[in-house]
């Protein structure tokens, strides 16, 4: 299998809602953020995985084209179709398609707004957006079991890129397509946590 070219896509992500990418947390202290974002260990300051992008696309794709994801709910695994060419074929070491043609990149703010959230949190003290979440007792309507959910802030932008590996044999402008095609499916979905409550609404630009 020869490799051919890279060809690269660039774009920027916007967040229409604020964004929810979890992290884990070890301890959490009173009155602490119960749900907080994944943010870089050094400068603070949140990003989007490569592996939330990736993982959301290719699901929504499977959903789309792939008979055992809709029946299972699990990855496509054939080894034969163009998602797993594009994304790789989900633990099918047999397949003869070769390594994954797509590679995201973690995103990360865009030079702007990084200055925008370090001013944030130099005069609020963190960089992003607490939303506060309840429970509201259906009897008399009273809300309860408050929790605090972290967010990167709605306008926020982010960098965007995605390296395609074209091999001998592949169609440049197919695997384009298939990106493409599932990005439009994203803006249309969310991307992170609580979708469904207003989080993780983007946009490529």
């Amino acid at each position: 299998m020869k490799l051919i070219e890279y060809v690269s896509v660039n774009k920027t992500i916007k967040c229409i809602s604020g964004v929810h990418i979890g992290a884990s947390k070890d301890n959490i202290e009173i009155g602490g953020i119960d749900l907080p974002i994944i943010k870089h260990p050094l400068t603070g300051m949140p990003y989007i995985p490569g592996s939330s992008l990736k993982g959301k696309i290719r699901s929504l794709l499977e959903l789309k084209y792939s008979s055992r994801t809709q029946q299972t709910g699990d990855p496509c695994g054939c080894g034969d179709c163009k998602i797993c060419k594009g994304f790789g074929a989900h633990r099918n070491s047999r397949s003869p398609l070769g390594p994954t043609r797509f590679i995201f990149r973690d995103s990360e703010l865009t030079t702007e707004w990084k200055e925008k959230l370090i001013s944030l949190q130099i005069s609020k003290g963190t960089p992003t957006e607490i939303k506060h979440e309840n429970t509201i007792n259906r009897m008399n309507g009273i809300a309860k079991d408050p929790r605090p959910n972290e967010r990167i802030p709605s306008g926020t932008e982010l960098d965007f890129s995605v390296t395609i590996r074209v091999f001998d044999g592949d169609k440049k402008e197919e695997l384009i397509a298939l990106l493409d095609e599932g990005m439009k499916l994203l803006e249309q979905d969310y991307i992170g946590g609580a979708g469904s409550r207003g989080s993780g609404q983007i946009k490529f630009v």
